[in-house]
Order: structure tokens, then sequence, then C-alpha cells
């Protein structure tokens, strides 16, 4: 008499199984700029791009195309700009299946100008990042870029501050733009995963219909990045974005190693993700202070921007020691 096969348990062969549609965008040299002025030595920005390509990840983001209008010069490092010969220095002609691609802020780029056609570029990719009152100028750095001939993405940032009438507008508009992923941005690391499988399904709801993919883009403030892209991918995001050891402004992103771990698929490599961390991101903390830490779990609890945790861990870096319990107070305005 034979043995009765076991029933199929389909919640076991979901988590074992992998997604191919998803892509892993690596920001850690555009979102990590943020935490030392874009001033990372070739060298950084080397290691990262060699471990991009031996880990398998999909898509490299090297920095911000950033207006070049009346700077200060030396204020801002390389990867604020990311010129053609900038970017060519590092990865010369980049024959690889690495995709590199930049962040542009709408009304921060002189997108017509800065931004050269495809043929003329080893960028792939542009990512517009938008406020919500800013998305007319964002349809046209997303127009301007794909009729450029490149790949396009809009990260709708600050998601968590947009009333839901005002998002919906917004969704319609960009549904149909020319962008390839619209991101459901955690820009103050406030979200519980309600609130980002109620997103995603909103944004898939704009998206699936003109043929578009959801991104995340999660940060760490109350240790719920890793959680939070899950969340994401549960409900239907193809784009992932994440840094090796977390490294992004104040409290961090989604950590690379973790997302990698998670996936299960077989083109994505962990141990060179490993090595970057061991060997030359993390010496990299102690100067930076990136990461989960008290003042960026209150920001992130009172859905604020992380600049006066920034300012509070600056000054904690210059020697100053610093009182949590007075910047509670100060954040949530108590005596």
């Amino acid at each position: 008499m034979k043995a009765a096969k076991p029933a199929k348990d389909n919640a076991t062969s979901r988590w074992l199984s992998f997604r191919p549609e998803i892509k892993v965008v690596d920001c850690t040299i555009r979102d990590g700029g943020l935490m030392n002025n874009h001033h990372f030595e070739d060298k950084t920005v080397k290691l990262v791009y060699e471990t991009c390509l031996a880990a398998g990840v999909d898509y490299m983001e090297i920095g911000y195309k950033s207006s070049r209008k009346g700077i200060k010069v030396g204020e801002h490092g390389d990867w604020k700009y990311c010129t053609e010969e900038t970017i060519r220095r590092i990865v010369g002609d980049n024959k690889t299946t690495l995709k590199l691609c930049v962040m542009a802020d709408a009304e921060r780029c002189d997108y017509k100008e800065d931004i050269l056609p495809k043929k003329d570029s080893v960028l792939d990719m542009i990512r517009v990042a938008t406020y919500i009152h800013q998305i007319p100028t964002a349809l046209d750095m997303v127009k301007d870029a794909h009729d450029k001939g490149y790949e396009t993405t809009v990260n709708l940032m600050a998601a968590s501050t947009i009333p839901d009438r005002e998002l919906n507008d917004g969704l319609e508009m960009l549904a149909k733009s020319e962008a390839k992923a619209i991101y459901v941005v955690d820009s103050f690391g406030a979200f519980y995963s309600e609130q980002v499988h109620a997103l995603v399904k909103k944004y898939l709801g704009y998206c699936k219909s003109s043929g578009k993919e959801v991104g995340v883009h999660m940060h760490n403030n109350m240790q719920l990045a890793f959680a939070n892209t899950i969340d994401g991918i549960i409900e239907g995001a193809n784009f992932l974005d994440a840094t090796v050891a977390g490294l992004g402004r104040g409290a961090g992103n989604c950590p690379m190693e973790l997302l990698l771990a998670f996936l299960h698929n077989p083109k994505y490599e962990l141990r060179p993700v490993l090595d970057l961390v061991q060997n030359h991101i993390e010496p990299m903390r102690a100067k930076l202070l990136w990461g989960y830490d008290l003042p960026y779990l209150l920001t992130g609890m009172l859905n604020q921007h992380p600049r006066t945790a920034i300012k509070f861990k600056e000054a904690e870096l210059k020697g100053e020691k610093g009182d949590i319990l007075k910047f509670h107070d100060t954040v949530t305005d108590q005596e």
C-alpha cells in the first residue's frame, strides 16, 4: 500500500520560492552620501560597484544629478552631481548586466542640460524624486529622460504626510506617465505594516492597468525598514531599494544583506555583500553615525523629518553629550 502524499502546503511553497520579477536597487552611495555630503572616495564607490556586480544586484544608484549653478566648490563631493566623466572614472563603459542609475530631485536638477541622451551616457535609468506638489515638474522630467532613451521611475516622497485625496490625484497623474515604476517612499521612517500594505495595494491599483511596477524605499527609524520591505513584497512591490549595512540618511535604510538573504533567488550572492560590510562599510559608522538610534525613533514615531535628530547626532560627533529626554520634550512640545 502506497503512502499517501502529504498535502501541498501553499504557504510553505510561497515562502521557499522566489519571484523572478523582483529587481533589487542598491542606493548605498546615493542615500549614504547624505551623511557625508557625498564625499565618498573613488575606492569606496568602486568597491560598492564591484560588490553589486558580484552579488547579482540589478541596479546601482551611484548618486544624484543636482544643479551645479551657484554651488560652493568643495561643499559637496562628486556624487552629488554625477557627471559622465565622474561615473566613467569608476565603471568605464560598464559592459556588465548591472544597470546604473541616478536620482534627480524635482526642482533641483537642470535635467534638460545635465542629463545627456542615453546614447552618450553610461547610465541606464533616471529616478525622479518628487513631493506631491512638484508632480507637474516630475512628469516633465520623466518625459525628458524617457525621450532621451532611459528607463525611469518616480519616488513619491514623504508619502506618510500626503492626504488621501491628494495622493489619489497624484497617482492618477503618475500612472499616465512614462515611468517604469512608482515608489512608496517612507521618507520619515514612520510606517507600520498596515500602512505599507494599504499603500502598495493603492499604488498597484493605479499602476497595473498602465503596466507599471510598484517599488518600496524604506527608512529604519523604528527598526522596521526590512520588515516593511517584506510587507511591500508580499503585497506585490517588485522594485526594492536597499543599502549595504543600511547606510543612508539618518536611521538608514533596509539593509541589503538582510534583503538578499530573504529573497531566496539563486541569482543573488550574499557573500560579497558581507565582505563589503565587514571590511569597508562598518568601519565608516563611527564617523558617519547612521543607523537606528533614539532620536531617530522619536522623529519616526512623530512622522517628522529627521533633520532635528541628525543635528542631535552631529552634536554628539563633536563631543557634546546629548540629553534624549530634553530632545523628546522638544520634539513633542512638552514642558
